[in-house]
């Protein structure tokens, strides 16, 4: 399994599901590329599903406030891997960036994708969402932030990365079975993936979900993207079976007074 996994031939993926107890183990195929469609209302009418997601990110890039001009400690820029301010591992979980080339996929406005630069990285950003996009230019006319999917961007692209990450990014929002064997392939021996997100938020609500994003008119309707939803310890088998090594996968506990803490996955490729 772990050879077709690698390969990214089949894209078989095992997930692991828990009813009344029991842990039972099912087998999932996804297409080799991600299907387009159609959905209803005028204004997707004809659009991809790629496209339809750009929307929606860009309903919600709009409404995001960005980061702020300083943490805690004073800096300007600073890597944060959870929903919380100041709070969480740094980017040494990415081993040294100084002089590595960085991937960020889903780097919205760019706050990560800031921070690994100036810390030393040749580091660059994808996000599919224009919005989101322009608003890392804006503020950091440095980085190196394109618009793409992060699965269209890894097939494309034939440089090798030492580090790649996603917070709250593509990896939540991609098809496991596509996006894991492309970054397996992009990265060097020794590079390592990290990336985080919320938890599931039901038990039992496992696989791909959709999440809402609000438009601010009065009246709108609401647009969305779907995630895929899975426990440690399923991320931590999807990251092997795609070919990772010293996988670990655990949720960091929230700040005193909050209730989500952030899921955070790491792997690295064999040397």
């Amino acid at each position: 399994m772990a050879e077709t996994a690698a390969t990214g031939l089949t894209r078989a993926v095992e997930v692991v599901r828990r009813s009344g107890g029991r842990q039972e183990v099912a087998t999932v195929t996804s297409p080799a590329r991600r299907p387009t469609g159609r959905r209803a209302g005028s204004a997707w009418k004809g659009k991809s599903v790629r496209e339809q997601d750009a929307d929606a990110w860009d309903v919600w890039g709009a409404a995001r406030p960005g980061r702020k001009e300083t943490n805690a400690a004073g800096s300007s820029t600073w890597f944060n891997w959870t929903q919380w301010p100041d709070h969480g591992p740094d980017e040494t979980l990415l081993g040294d960036p100084a002089g590595a080339r960085v991937l960020d996929l889903g780097c919205g406005s760019g706050g990560n994708l800031a921070h690994l630069t100036a810390l030393g990285a040749e580091a660059v950003g994808v996000d599919a969402s224009p919005v989101q996009v322009a608003k890392a230019r804006a503020r950091w006319p440095h980085l190196d932030v394109r618009q793409r999917t992060a699965e269209d961007f890894l097939a494309a692209d034939t440089y090798g990365f030492q580090a790649v990450c996603s917070v709250f990014g593509a990896a939540w929002f991609t098809d496991p079975a596509e996006l894991l064997p492309l970054v397996h392939a992009r990265l060097t021996p020794g590079g390592v993936y990290a990336f985080s997100h919320n938890p599931p938020a039901l038990p039992g609500c496992y696989g791909p979900q959709a999440s809402q994003m609000q438009p601010p008119e009065k009246g709108a309707e609401p647009l969305y993207v779907k995630r895929w939803d899975y426990e440690p310890a399923t991320w931590a088998e999807l990251l092997r079976l795609a070919g990772f090594t010293n996988v670990t996968a655990e949720v960091v506990a929230p700040p005193a007074g909050k209730r989500t803490g952030t899921l955070l996955v790491r792997g690295v490729r064999a040397a």
